[in-house]
């Protein structure tokens, strides 16, 4: 069936090598800060676990830091240096969307500053004194990745970027996360803008609940205008495993940047109704990574 990961397979072996982690997460997880020695997992006492069908090396990937979740059980499918502080690009943006939902109706309408049109990188072009709802940035933020979109959203909640930040670092403490700081609301590289693979899986998981986020992030496309419709923006997604032939990849967010390396944030649906949470931080192939590592999760355990 998946014809293109056969070389993968042939490194499958009889012998244990990763074992798996129990939690019950967020705030209850057991596991070891050296993620790559194997550990036991103990009964979960939890119905609809996965159950893990042999013993078996892990996926064969580069990535620094990677985790794989059950998010049905909060089981831990596959853990690597889930602990080690990174740049995460902006996957930051997933904590934006979620302040702006936690504090404004999405109607409520914003004019773009001429700061927040400038943006570098990734944008979905929005014009100095353009109207647009905060709808329309958000779903500009998670499909386009758009910088501008983050920092007009920043701006119109806050007054300035700097102001949101804080709110931003605000909610990363609320939802427990014990390694992970904002300095910018894009994921721009800065010293003072990191997390960890362990803290992305917990808000991303935290960003799923909410129907507007978990929406968004399932579109391959959009179309988005100004208020006073004379303003279309095209809007086309980052994540290329949407609509993948081999996974049914419903989100989540990507980024890149040079000391982030590619990165990438999934949520794909399991058999009986399980989904599974992947983040691979620092890959020199995010999207191959991820269809490895979810072949890989697939295959070796079953989901009841």
């Amino acid at each position: 069936m998946f014809s293109h990961f056969l070389f993968f397979l042939l490194f499958e072996t009889a012998q244990p090598s990763y074992g798996m982690f129990a939690s019950v997460l967020p705030a209850e997880i057991v596991t070891s800060a050296t993620a790559e020695v194997t550990a036991t997992a103990p009964s979960l006492q939890q119905q609809n676990a996965p159950i893990k069908k042999t013993d078996s090396i892990g996926p064969v990937i580069s990535a620094e830091s990677v985790y794989a979740i059950d998010l049905n059980g909060g089981e831990p499918l596959f853990t690597r240096n889930v602990f080690a502080r990174r740049q995460i690009a902006s996957i930051a943006k997933l904590v934006t969307a979620m302040v702006i939902l936690d504090n404004h109706n999405v109607f409520e309408k914003v004019i773009v500053s001429k700061n927040a049109a400038t943006q570098e990188g990734s944008s979905m072009f929005l014009r100095s004194g353009e109207e647009i709802t905060v709808e329309n940035l958000l779903t500009g933020l998670l499909i386009n990745s758009g910088n501008d979109a983050a920092t007009a959203l920043a701006e119109f909640d806050a007054g300035s970027e700097s102001a949101f930040v804080s709110k931003m670092n605000a909610k990363a403490a609320l939802l427990g996360l014990k390694d992970t700081h904002f300095s910018n609301a894009k994921g721009f590289d800065e010293a003072g803008n990191y997390s960890t693979a362990f803290d992305t899986m917990t808000f991303g998981r935290a960003a799923v609940s909410y129907p507007f986020i978990r929406k968004t992030v399932a579109l391959k496309t959009a179309e988005v205008m100004s208020t006073d419709g004379r303003i279309t923006h095209s809007l086309k997604s980052t994540n290329e495993l949407l609509e993948n032939p081999y996974f049914k990849i419903i989100g989540l967010k990507t980024g890149t940047t040079p000391e982030a390396g590619q990165s990438f944030v999934s949520l794909t649906e399991a058999p009986n109704d399980h989904e599974v949470l992947t983040v691979v931080l620092g890959s020199p192939d995010r999207f191959k990574e991820t269809e490895i590592l979810l072949d890989w999760v697939l295959r070796n355990f079953e989901f009841k």
